[in-house]
């Protein structure tokens, strides 16, 4: 009776119930996501929906079952001695580090592998490489060449609105993946405009407009400054600690975080001062590779 019905009940009456007025019932149910293993599935889905049900009242707006995860292609269990420990993980490779890879590596609802190699090379290969490295060589640049300030835009071309754009609207899509769980969907979403943000450099070569034409050099670093701010705020669910210290080194404000300040409407105000540019995302090295 505990597992098939009383247990289900801990649900509500954590949230106040049977006191349906209750400010906690009022305002945590019906559940808009109710997140379960899917070896029980079952009883989520089928009995506990009825028995709310039955007693009038709203069961869960969604149940979504997620999968299992194996360690290096093996089922996890204490008699394997194979169990994943989290600390230990975080200790190792850093806690944004641990969120980012669980929910990039699988479809969220999906079975998956841990691998430690797997996580290495997207810390390295998507955290370093991809974003790490496209704050740090664009925030230097600023550093060393616009007095630390942010840089005064002159009139965008075609390239720079592209860009902008795509940054823009980032938000629009990352809530539709996140709205159906698909993580890892938002997540590549992102880093699309990542890596339209470094072809942009690419492109541009600013450290070749430095010389030929310092005025379009502040331009194409204003839009990417504002392209990182955007990148760094949509990040903060992924990875809150990073994409903190990211804002901080475009200077922007404790109450300027939210996504009532994503896009056009949040802008970098030019002229303002940024601090000396930190690296984000190191790089891991393995103790062993290092020695």
């Amino acid at each position: 009776m505990y597992v098939w019905l009383d247990a289900l009940t801990n649900y509500i009456t954590a949230v106040g119930y049977p006191d349906t007025n209750h400010e906690e019932y009022q305002k945590y149910w019906p559940a808009d996501v109710h997140m379960v293993g899917k070896d029980i599935l079952r009883f989520h889905a089928v009995y506990w929906p009825a028995f709310l049900m039955a007693a009038g009242l709203a069961p869960p707006k969604r149940v979504f079952a997620h999968g299992w995860w194996t360690n290096e292609g093996e089922k996890i269990s204490k008699s394997l001695g194979n169990v994943i420990d989290p600390l230990e993980l975080m200790e190792t490779y850093g806690l944004d580090q641990v969120r980012y890879f669980l929910l990039r590596e699988v479809p969220f609802g999906n079975d998956g592998d841990f691998s430690r190699s797997a996580m290495v090379q997207r810390m390295n290969g998507e955290l370093a490489n991809d974003f790490g490295n496209l704050a740090q060589r664009v925030l230097s640049m600023i550093n060393k060449n616009c007095d630390a300030k942010v840089p005064a835009p002159g009139e965008l071309t075609e390239d720079d609105n592209t860009l902008l754009a795509g940054a823009d609207g980032l938000l629009d899509v990352v809530r539709e993946a996140l709205d159906v769980q698909a993580f890892h969907v938002a997540l590549e979403n992102i880093w699309s405009e990542i890596r339209a943000a470094n072809s942009y450099v690419d492109r541009q070569a600013p450290w070749t407009l430095k010389k030929e034409d310092p005025d379009r050099m502040q331009t194409v670093l204003y839009v990417l400054a504002d392209v990182i701010r955007q990148l760094a705020l949509i990040t903060q669910p992924f990875v809150p600690e990073a994409a903190g210290r990211m804002l901080d080194q475009v200077a922007v404000a404790e109450d300027a975080r939210d996504f009532n300040s994503f896009g056009e409407v949040g802008r970098l105000t030019p002229g303002a001062e940024l601090p000396k540019p930190e690296g984000i995302f190191p790089r891991f090295v393995e103790e062993d590779s290092a020695k």
